[in-house]
């Protein structure tokens, strides 16, 4: 048997495997970007029984955690529709998992070419 024949299929299994995570934590910056707390146009308070938040691709959105603020415009990928709030708000700031679910930004929900 040769062994490049055996190292392609062991070397597949190892970047399958891989992929799942990549997958389930992309990069911050794919997740959109801080924004100044005057740039909002929304306002989302978080409780400790906050679980989720629901907003849309292109929404800018002061979250309020008690006595602390961040900003977050929301900038998702095509095919991203969630993700843990908790890895883009500053460190220490939410004391449990909060999950964003983010609608298309309808600005890019076009149905093609309409000039006909």
């Amino acid at each position: 048997m040769k062994t490049s024949l055996l190292l392609s299929p062991v070397f597949a299994a190892v970047l399958t495997a891989a992929l799942p995570s990549y997958a389930a934590e992309p990069r911050i910056d794919l997740l959109g970007m801080s924004a100044p707390d005057t740039a909002a146009t929304r306002t989302i308070a978080i409780t400790p029984g906050t679980r989720y938040v629901n907003v849309t691709g292109g929404d800018i959105v002061k979250f309020v955690v008690g006595e602390k603020t961040f900003t977050w415009n929301f900038l998702l990928p095509i095919g991203m529709s969630s993700f843990e709030l908790n890895r883009v708000a500053p460190p220490g700031l939410l004391d449990h998992t909060v999950t964003a679910y983010v609608a298309p930004d309808p600005r890019y929900m076009g149905g093609g070419d309409r000039s006909k």
